[in-house]
């Protein structure tokens, strides 16, 4: 849905249309940017949480009323209610890198859901991408992969928890990256 320059983004499944990918779950999808088309830049307010992981460089990106510190093999965390993107320049880019995006509903009832805004990288606060070392970023899309590979399988009763708890040890070891990368900062 679009209002005014900014696309709504409430669903996985709209976020999934966006790049003409399959939606393997209704709750809870990956995109993995390298099998999709080119697009043109767009702000988006996100009702559905996003974690990307970008090998592109894609300039200067507002989140919220703020530019992002953003740069080519970086990781962006927004959560629902959040506005990110980049103004329309009328030209085609090739994403590149990975998005992993879930509903809030999908955490209903489960430990993640009462502990998720402790994860402070999904903060306006945290206007600063996670910059990853190359073996940290060969972890997270380990973790990416692992919850794609889940969903390739047949819905069972085990599913949702297995999604959820390979959510949760990426966004645990990513917090374990933020903190590196403040603790060098800090030592540099």
């Amino acid at each position: 849905m679009v209002m005014g320059d900014i696309t709504r983004i409430d669903t996985v499944q709209q976020y999934c249309d966006l790049f003409e990918v399959e939606a393997l779950h209704p709750l809870v999808s990956v995109v993995n940017c390298y099998e999709v088309q080119p697009i043109r830049h767009s702000k988006k307010l996100y009702n559905i949480y996003a974690v990307l992981l970008k090998d592109t460089d894609c300039g200067t990106m507002n989140y919220g009323r703020s530019l992002y510190d953003n740069e080519k093999g970086s990781m962006l965390f927004i959560a629902p209610g959040q506005v990110m993107g980049s103004d329309d320049d009328g030209s085609l880019h090739q994403p590149a890198g990975w998005a992993l995006m879930f509903h809030p509903e999908l955490l209903r009832g489960t430990s993640l859901a009462h502990i998720i805004k402790e994860y402070s990288y999904f903060s306006y606060n945290a206007n600063e991408a996670l910059h990853l070392s190359e073996q940290e970023r060969k972890v997270v899309i380990e973790c990416i992969n692992n919850v794609a590979e889940e969903l390739r399988h047949p819905i069972d009763k085990h599913s949702r928890s297995l999604i959820i708890d390979t959510m949760k040890l990426l966004l645990d070891r990513c917090i374990r990256f933020y903190d590196r990368q403040f603790i060098t900062r800090e030592n540099a």
